[in-house]
């Protein structure tokens, strides 16, 4: 009995004391210091971000305009797939009338062809003819036949493509939805950074890229990189520097080909289309398929394509100079051909 008192009387004394600790221990709590913010961000850390976020967006731009090219091959093949169907459809149901013909006049002689009653005449000369008609009647007949299977097998071969082209249009669809939420995403998280700055820091930050540009213009030119360059383009090359220079202030806009705006690699598609040759869409598709030209034999006309993911082209127009399309946010415009990361030059024609 005494045991269970002490029992009661220790039980009593912990639960007082822990009444009485208890706003000791929430004071102590919310005197604790919060944990420092994140330190800022340099100007110049600013704009590598920026410049990343805009990278990452004109490789999802490429991505997005590989998708959507791919998207209209197929759709054309499936187009001229359905037409082929419909005229093999049409080659059989005509075969199959005349096969049927051929089959209601040999009831009607009894199961044979036309011309097989003569084979039983007793005159060598109507035998002889009436043979003759039977044996080419017989091979129009496995003709008929043959062309009917030939058909056939075509028809199936086509709409088992149309049915491959149609996986891979639905395949390609879903690229460009993916690269399109990606394109977004960046150019949002880009503008937002820019946002967050005051109208001075803006400014700083679009000098410090335009001073970041000329400091690599400077030392690509210390190179004596212009020395013996071609200073003439050809006709065509002449004809592709006229288009894309006339662009000059028009917007970049992702995935445009113009006539309006453009992104990087539309502009140049669309200038050497004006010059009557046709490359590809994507800047990594025009550095992997066009023939590649050493920097020391570029000329006007050429494409220069940048960044090691081939990212980003432009058309050089001469004197250290190139036109393209920057990014988004900015106009199509003139540049130091030496102010990005050069992966290498490429050449149309």
């Amino acid at each position: 009995m005494n045991r269970r008192r002490h029992a009661t009387a220790a039980i009593t004394v912990i639960c007082a004391l822990t009444v009485l600790a208890s706003p000791a221990l929430t004071l102590q709590a919310a005197a604790a210091p919060l944990p420092p913010p994140p330190p800022k961000k340099s100007l110049e850390e600013v704009r590598e971000e920026i410049d990343d976020l805009y990278r990452k967006a004109a490789v999802a731009t490429d991505a997005y305009n590989l998708a959507e090219e791919k998207t209209k091959e197929q759709s054309a093949e499936i187009v001229r797939l359905a037409r082929m169907i419909v005229e093999g459809r049409e080659k059989i149901g005509d075969l199959k009338a005349r096969a049927g013909a051929a089959a209601r006049a040999q009831y009607r002689n009894g199961g044979l062809p036309d011309g097989a009653q003569l084979v039983l005449t007793n005159d060598p000369q109507l035998f002889l003819d009436a043979a003759g008609r039977l044996k080419a009647g017989a091979k129009a007949t496995t003709d008929l036949l043959g062309e009917m299977n030939r058909s056939q097998a075509e028809l199936d071969t086509y709409a088992k493509d149309a049915g491959i082209n149609w996986t891979k249009l639905e395949a390609n669809r879903v690229k460009q939805a993916k690269a399109k939420k990606e394109i977004n995403d960046r150019i949002a998280a880009a503008k937002k950074l820019e946002s967050e700055l005051a109208a001075e820091e803006r400014e700083r930050l679009r000098r410090l890229e335009e001073q970041a540009q000329l400091r690599a213009q400077t030392t690509w030119l210390g190179t004596g990189v212009l020395d013996g360059l071609a200073k003439d383009a050809t006709a065509e090359g002449k004809k592709a520097v006229e288009f894309a220079t006339a662009q000059i202030g028009k917007p970049y806009v992702w995935g445009a080909e113009g006539p309006g705006s453009y992104d990087c690699s539309g502009l140049t598609q669309r200038a050497w289309g004006a010059a009557g040759r046709g490359i590809p869409r994507t800047s990594q598709e025009q550095w992997r398929l066009l023939p590649h030209v050493d920097i020391k034999d570029m000329r006007p006309g050429d494409l220069i394509v940048y960044f090691k993911d081939a990212s980003h082209i432009g058309m050089y127009v001469g004197n250290g100079a190139i036109v393209h399309a920057p990014r988004p946010g900015r106009n199509v415009t003139l540049a130091g051909a030496g102010s990005m990361a050069i992966l290498g030059v490429v050449r149309p024609s």
